[in-house]
């Protein structure tokens, strides 16, 4: 049994609206929607979201009769009280002391839009193969650590933030320069999103092919068919240098499929084999038959080919109908030792702590997983999901169980945060042992996750899945935490999505840096072939998630 006080020491009133258990029922499933007391209203259609907001009082939504949507600022969503797993008390509201308060980021996807390992030409088969906002995923993130940065405390409690904790595929190619990038977005520099040539895009999307959005072009390609426009300089505006001003919060990492893996899905390369070879060279291909794009990805959605042979073949076969772009050792893949030394590095401190929760030990034996100490009450596990071998599914090995399991034994005297990038129903191998282990050690709270794209809150008995959206594909979102201990033998997660700070309305002629962040969600919602209901139901965005005290 935990017998803790609460880091805050006072009663924290919080700024919603509570609504009581039915009588005579000790975990009534009951989906209660309430507001925030201290809520701004809604802006008018068109205004530009500012200062310190949250989805709560209001977000983007498309307007326009066209096949083009522009996105204007629309109301909020309202939070909702979940109590699957345990009963919300009428007081608890003016009783309540929080525990910990933090922000969540997951999927950033800072793309090398140039780089040779990419298979844009998958597009037909699967959006995400190529989407055409994924040139701003640079200025789109570092709108991201400017929302968070005027964020005064967690929106459900108003304490103070203590941490940000990425859910991995914090890159997407599992690139040197890509890991660059989101050390300095999240640490703070000047970041300039350009491999190859300098200030020269060498991509599909000045290719001429009609298969992809050519904006600077007067090519009428699919996506201008369906109302993309036409965009002057928005290329060279795409690799120029962008600041970031770094998080003013600690941030810790957790790594993902992209950050570990070849595509995202093929075995881990070695620093000499093929696909390292490859990334580094002066060879790109962006365009292949309906029938071979088809056959490759089946064995990519199948897991047929987790040593990535048919792709080295294809690659092989294709390389005289490929473009000469310049090459980068820039591109060369991570190990899991180069990327707890990048972010141990002295440029990737920012508000620390240092390494971002890694150790040496970690670069020394590969394993990427830790412990930290999220606040007084508070421990965090950032796992490791992802297959060395091969497949964009997870797995949670024996060794890292019988770690986890010692790990959560050692710190029984506070509550339990685990994190990983993959979900539980994304994890076949090792997950259905994860679950049990959680469901079997009573302070486990929550566990927090990415990997879908999709807001999804699921409750499993004792504690909570948060599974939250990603930052590349609409509606870009991430999640600020807050964990209260209710005095009332209750427990409270809030959750709250927020946006980037960029404005919600563009301006095709405004390309600084913060006009691409704005364009860079624009673009997102209206990407030909995207899934939509990525912001998850309501019960799955701003919520008050109930569940018994051990």
């Amino acid at each position: 049994m935990l017998g803790l006080a609460g880091s805050a020491g006072v009663a924290a009133t919080l700024a919603l609206v509570t609504a009581p258990a039915p009588a005579g029922s000790a975990a009534p499933a009951t989906r209660t929607r309430v507001r925030p007391l201290r809520a701004a209203p809604a802006p008018a259609a068109g205004d530009a979201p500012h200062g310190n907001t949250t989805t709560l009082t209001h977000r983007a939504v498309p307007s326009g009769d066209g096949p083009f949507k522009r996105l204007v600022t629309g109301p909020g969503w309202g939070r909702t009280v979940r109590t699957e797993l345990a009963p919300a008390g009428r007081q608890r509201a003016g009783q309540a002391v929080p525990l910990a308060s933090f922000v969540q980021f997951t999927d950033l996807h800072l793309v090398d839009v140039q780089h040779p390992l990419r298979y844009e030409y998958l597009r037909a088969e699967t959006a995400s193969a190529w989407r055409p906002q994924e040139a701003l995923s640079v200025a789109g993130a570092v709108s991201l650590v400017e929302r968070v940065n005027a964020l005064s405390g967690g929106p459900a409690t108003g304490t103070a933030l203590s941490c940000v904790v990425t859910t991995g595929d914090n890159t997407d190619n599992n690139s040197r320069a890509e890991l660059e990038w989101f050390v300095q977005v999240m640490s703070g520099g000047r970041i300039t999103p350009d491999t190859g040539e300098p200030l020269l895009y060498e991509g599909v999307q000045d290719s001429g092919l009609r298969d992809y959005w050519q904006p600077d072009s007067d090519v009428r390609d699919r996506d201008k068919n369906v109302g993309y426009p036409k965009l002057d300089g928005y290329l060279r505006a795409a690799v120029r240098q962008v600041t970031s001003p770094g998080l003013k919060l600690p941030w810790y990492a957790t790594v993902g499929n992209h950050d570990a893996l070849p595509g995202g899905c093929f075995a881990a390369a070695d620093a000499r084999g093929f696909f390292a070879d490859f990334a580094v060279g002066d060879r790109k291909l962006m365009t292949l038959s309906r029938d071979r794009a088809a056959q490759l990805w089946r064995a990519v959605d199948q897991g047929l080919d987790p040593e990535g042979a048919r792709f080295k073949e294809l690659l092989r076969t294709e390389r005289r109908r490929m473009r000469v772009v310049t090459p980068d050792p820039r591109r060369a893949p991570v190990t899991p030792r180069e990327y707890v030394r990048t972010l141990a590095g002295p440029h990737a401190l920012g508000h620390g702590p240092a390494e971002h929760g890694y150790t040496e030990a970690n670069a020394e034996d590969g394993t990427l997983y830790y412990t930290f100490r999220i606040s007084e009450d508070v421990m965090g596990y950032s796992l490791d999901t992802t297959r060395r071998d091969g497949h964009y599914k997870g797995r949670v090995g024996a060794a890292q169980l019988r770690w986890l399991k010692r790990k959560l034994a050692e710190h029984d005297d506070s509550y339990a945060l685990v994190f990983s990038h993959h979900t539980s129903t994304t994890t076949p191998e090792g997950g259905t042992e994860l679950l049990a282990l959680l469901r079997d050690t009573p302070h486990v709270v929550a566990w927090v996750n990415g990997h879908s794209h999709r807001n999804r809150i699921t409750p499993h008995n004792t504690f909570w899945e948060v599974s939250t959206a990603s930052h590349i594909d609409f509606p870009q979102l991430a999640r600020t935490l807050e964990l209260v201990d209710n005095k009332d033998g209750t427990l409270s997660l809030f959750t709250t999505l927020i946006e980037s700070a960029a404005p919600h309305r563009t301006d095709f002629t405004d390309l600084s840096q913060t006009g691409l962040a704005s364009l860079y969600r624009e673009l997102a919602f209206n990407a030909p072939g995207t899934r939509r209901g990525l912001e998850g139901d309501e019960e799955d965005r701003n919520t008050e998630l109930l569940l018994r005290k051990p």
